[in-house]
């Protein structure tokens, strides 16, 4: 017998991995085609890097960085504000027996690379791997 309870760990699912990609592709037409209408967002190119969904695919947080990373807190705001529109936007796309509620996350994975590219470009570490 199959066991019916989801199980507890930390990976998403192979669908909660497809519902995200479908919902980000979504999101980025939206963006490209300049659905939303929102004057803090009208000269703004948008990127969204992820999506992830919850397990029961209800919940969706949205990983985006405005480009250049410049006025992200006024970029964020918007987003907010608008996620409503961004969200009816976004079902007219995909087909889902639920549509996700959307929350919008500033990307700072990009911050994190350079940080560690300015890591392992470092004197002290450069020492390090240049003595093998």
């Amino acid at each position: 017998m199959a066991n019916s309870r989801p199980q507890s760990s930390s990976a998403p699912s192979q669908r909660q991995l497809r519902v995200a990609e479908v919902i980000r592709r979504a999101m980025s037409n939206v963006f490209a085609r300049g659905d939303v209408h929102d004057p803090d967002l009208a000269h703004v190119s948008v990127t969204v890097s992820e999506v992830r969904c919850s397990p029961d695919l209800r919940n969706a947080t949205v990983f985006v960085l405005p480009l250049g990373g410049q006025n992200t807190d006024e970029v964020m705001a918007a987003l907010n504000r608008n996620r409503g529109e961004i969200r009816r936007q976004v079902t007219k796309q995909i087909e889902l027996k639920y549509s996700p509620m959307l929350s919008f996350q500033a990307d700072e994975s990009f911050d994190r690379m350079d940080r560690t590219r300015d890591l392992l470009n470092s004197p002290e570490v450069r020492r390090d791997l240049d003595e093998d």
